[in-house]
């Protein structure tokens, strides 16, 4: 089992202030968890209870909005505003209204009848209980199994990385799970494709694509997670398997949507057109170019800055998005395919959603979460993911004193978001070159240090390139799990007698 303190220098040079890393002769160093001597507090656990006690300071922290009295800016000022009390009575939840039915909603379809499912029996309940807080009830209700999916998210990652259960402690003591855990129902979608990827990484394709497709109808984003698996499988001749998994999680796509597409489309293709029409939003790249546009220029017609201009073509800023998200796809899929050694498969999906997200015109502060469990298994060092967290948590902090300026109660200048904005979008791409170097530099992959190849690929763990891809590279194909720079294994030993 791996050992942070040992392995990663971060964390070693902070045991440093409690003695240092554990010892080689220490009582139980090299045994497996089985074999701690009955001990309750193993490292599963311990991470698990971890995972629990944050979001149990995360609701604490809620607390100040749960009864949904928000008088005087407290949302802001308490930084507890969550959409899922503002969206209990913007969707009509409060009156009895059936998602899509009665009214449109700005979600995909699955985090629509999630809503729906907790939101209509605490209406009932309130109806006949008048003197009940009907915003309270529905607030806990949806903390309670958003945090069930967070740690059942976690326990994915550690039934995936069993050799390195400490590295899932980076969910559980992440700064960005502790502020933004129930901002938004994300967790849906999050605990759905980490069941995927678990299902994919036990070499079930077909369910893992029926999860897949699922956490896509609560949130589009996990389906960028098929990309690499096609690369993937192109790389490899495991391509049969990528691609049941594709179908499988668009027919379970497809088969979620049509009870609400079908009878309601007006309503269900809200969704849609608010994605299309929507402008420029906070913390975005284009908002940081805009605020820079505004320096030099006035914004008004003919004296406008390029962020200014596509601020006001929605429509050409959306083709530019897409242009630069797809292009970033190639990008990652040539390094999949031409890569020294075949990447591993969470890399992959952490560049594509890190993608998406550092182009697209909206980056709300919840999409940290999407990161973060693919985050923990692509590159599993605390470092860089510590310096990464804090960028989060100064954005979090200075999108309130935004909100409170808006709102007419001016906390700092502008610049100060724009700051915290620019520091979420370093971080996050350094993140990814230092997944690329990673990737280019196998020797260097945390994980592969512990693992002989990739412990999430599932069918593509320990498998060899396809041969198309030797024959362009000109050379013999490697054995399973080597390095393209690693001399040939020594001789054994002869037997001492």
């Amino acid at each position: 089992m791996d050992h942070p303190a040992q392995s990663d220098g971060f964390v070693r040079g902070l045991s440093e202030a409690i003695g240092g890393p554990i010892g080689e002769h220490a009582a139980g160093h090299d045994k497996p968890q089985s074999q701690w001597g009955g001990r309750f507090w193993t490292a599963t656990r311990i991470v698990i209870a971890l995972t629990c006690l944050t979001l149990a300071l995360h609701w604490v922290q809620k607390s100040p909005c749960r009864d949904g009295a928000w008088a005087d800016h407290i949302q802001y000022t308490r930084f507890c505003y969550t959409d899922v009390l503002a969206l209990y009575y913007a969707e009509g939840l409060n009156e009895g209204k059936v998602p899509y039915r009665d009214h449109p909603v700005e979600y995909p379809v699955l985090t629509g009848y999630f809503m729906g499912a907790l939101g209509l029996p605490v209406h009932a309940l309130g109806e006949s209980r008048p003197e009940l807080n009907q915003a309270l009830w529905f607030y806990d209700a949806n903390a309670l199994v958003l945090g069930a999916l967070a740690v059942a998210t976690v326990c994915a990652i550690l039934a995936v990385r069993r050799r390195r259960p400490w590295d899932a402690a980076m969910f559980a003591l992440s700064p960005a799970l502790f502020v933004t855990a129930t901002v938004n129902w994300d967790f849906l979608a999050i605990g759905l494709a980490a069941f995927g990827m678990y299902a994919w990484a036990k070499r079930h394709p077909l369910i893992a694509g029926v999860l897949l497709g699922l956490a896509g109808a609560a949130k589009m984003w996990p389906l960028f997670i098929l990309g690499p698996l096609l690369v993937l499988g192109l790389r490899t001749q495991r391509l049969r398997h990528a691609l049941v998994a594709t179908a499988a999680a668009l027919v379970t796509l497809v088969a979620v949507n049509l009870p609400a597409a079908i009878p309601y489309r007006e309503n269900w293709d809200r969704f849609f057109e608010l994605n299309t029409e929507r402008p420029i939003d906070w913390g975005t790249l284009w908002y940081i170019g805009r605020y820079l546009d505004g320096k030099w220029n006035s914004g008004a017609p003919g004296d406008s800055g390029p962020f200014q201009w596509l601020s006001n073509h929605v429509s050409t800023l959306n083709y530019l998005s897409y242009t630069l998200f797809g292009l970033s796809c190639l990008a990652i899929a040539a390094l999949a395919l031409f890569a020294p050694r075949k990447p591993r498969l969470a890399a992959l999906a952490f560049l594509v959603v890190a993608s998406f997200l550092i182009f697209s015109k909206v980056w709300s502060q919840q999409y940290v979460l999407w990161l973060l469990p693919l985050a923990v298994l692509a590159r599993p060092r605390w470092g860089a993911f510590l310096a990464w967290q804090i960028a989060e948590v100064l954005y979090f902090v200075s999108f309130y004193g935004e909100l409170l300026g808006a709102s007419g109660r001016q906390v700092f200048p502008e610049g100060v978001f724009v700051l915290a904005s620019t520091l979420r979008l370093v971080t996050v791409a350094v993140l990814c070159g230092l997944i690329v170097r990673d990737i280019l530099r196998p020797e260097q992959d945390a994980v592969r240090k512990t693992y002989e190849d990739d412990p999430d690929g599932g069918v593509f763990d320990r498998a060899m390139d396809a041969p198309w891809l030797v024959r362009w590279r000109g050379r013999t194909a490697l054995p399973d799990g080597a390095l393209p720079t690693e001399p040939p294994p020594p001789a054994p030993e002869p037997a001492k007698v």
